[in-house]
């Protein structure tokens, strides 16, 4: 196989994993895909930035803005102030917050575990999509 058939699969393989993604939150009425993804973060019980979110999950700024100002008009979570930070916010799952992303997630929790518990190296499979993401951000970011 050349590399142009290689990153051609990929990129399809990549895209239908997110379109499962995509169907799974459409089932739970979830309007954005982008939800679903910042839901996911933030119910891993970790802090986490709203630039944090956008960089690990590959979410416009103005797109998480927009779903983070909806969560937190339905008191989903909150906005918190950085120290030492002037425009950087922390985000977090109110307790409420929390049980609307368990009642989406949990499902999926388990449909993944299902799933993982078939895979033979998942630590190898991550550590290989890791090293394949970085070698392309260096050569995608490289002067030409």
């Amino acid at each position: 196989m050349d590399e142009r058939i290689f990153f051609y699969n990929l990129g399809k393989l990549v895209y239908q994993l997110d379109g499962v993604y995509d169907e799974y939150g459409r089932n739970f009425k979830i309007g954005s895909p982008n939800l679903l993804w910042i839901l996911y973060a933030l119910n891993d019980g970790k802090r986490h930035s709203q630039r944090q979110i956008c960089d690990d999950w590959a979410i416009p700024r103005s797109t998480a803005n927009t779903i983070i100002k909806d969560l937190e008009s339905k008191n989903y979570l909150t906005l918190s102030q950085i120290k030492g930070e002037r425009r950087e916010l922390l985000v977090s799952l109110t307790p409420l917050g929390k049980s609307y992303a368990d009642g989406i997630l949990s499902d999926l929790y388990r449909r993944e575990k299902e799933v993982y518990s078939e895979l033979e190296n998942p630590e190898d499979l991550l550590s290989a999509l890791r090293n394949l993401t970085e070698k392309m951000r260096k050569v995608a970011l490289k002067e030409n």
